[in-house]
């Protein structure tokens, strides 16, 4: 890697909205870490690259401790500029019929190795007084999750942990973004097998366009962004309305069979 680029690593970056963040950096210069826990990310590495930036794919699993100490070891102890905390797994159906080994999964990816590595980069950046962290959070962690209890959980605590991190972080010149889209065309719902769903089913926000909205937030060092008008005025409704009715209507959109509904 040239060490007269700039230098970001992003995570989840196979697919979806993280492969698109990578791209918008790779458009601004950064040379790349990227990682995902699926050899995919190597054909994403290889995409990247014709772009003209260096690139480093790593396949670990970022839910557990040992995957994101070899991420972090991958980056060689080169300062770290930017950091796109993106990884992250959903799950559909009722809590009690999931499979528990999924739900955790879920909240390990999510939650402890989100956080892990935000301690490990962010305390770099704390000390060397310079850097950038976006954390992929979700207009979700606003709404209880009917039949996605356990993934809008772990959405609300990121969205609640980048506002407390950019707090503590405010006499800094180390800025914490959090962006919350709302659904995107992405393989998530395949994954969290909610194609049944209505949500699943639905017309969805372009990964590319809430990729460019968060990264030219993180850029400018906003505190957050919701992509999209129509995520935005839900995020706003979800702030007023009393947390049954908003699982009630979750439900609607969430509960198997309610694509045939």
């Amino acid at each position: 890697m040239s060490v007269s680029r700039q230098f970001a690593i992003v995570t989840g970056a196979s697919t979806g909205i993280g492969l698109e963040l990578a791209k918008c950096c790779a458009r601004e210069g950064f040379d790349l870490l990227i990682a995902a826990d699926e050899p995919e990310i190597d054909n994403a590495a290889s995409e990247i690259r014709k772009t003209g930036v260096n690139v480093t794919a790593v396949q670990a699993d970022l839910s557990t401790i040992e995957g994101v100490d070899k991420l972090y070891a991958a980056a060689a102890g080169r300062p770290v500029d930017a950091l796109l905390a993106n990884a992250g797994r959903g799950l559909g159906r009722a809590f009690l019929d999931q499979d528990f080994t999924r739900a955790r999964f879920v909240i390990d990816t999510n939650i402890t190795g989100t956080v892990y590595l935000v301690h490990r980069v962010g305390n770099d950046m704390r000390r060397r007084n310079a850097g950038k962290i976006l954390i992929t959070g979700s207009i979700a962690g606003f709404i209880p999750g009917s039949f996605q209890a356990v993934y809008n959980g772990t959405k609300a605590f990121l969205d609640s942990f980048s506002f407390a991190l950019r707090e503590e972080l405010r006499d800094t010149n180390v800025t914490v973004t959090c962006l919350m889209p709302g659904a995107t065309e992405t393989k998530f719902f395949e994954r969290a097998d909610m194609m049944d769903t209505s949500v699943g089913v639905a017309e969805k926000d372009d990964a590319a366009e809430v990729a460019k909205t968060g990264f030219d937030a993180m850029m400018r060092g906003d505190g957050d962004v919701v992509s999209g008008m129509k995520n935005k005025i839900q995020s706003s409704v979800a702030n007023i309305l009393p947390a049954g009715m908003l699982a009630r209507q979750h439900r609607k959109q969430a509960e198997p069979g309610s694509a045939r509904s």
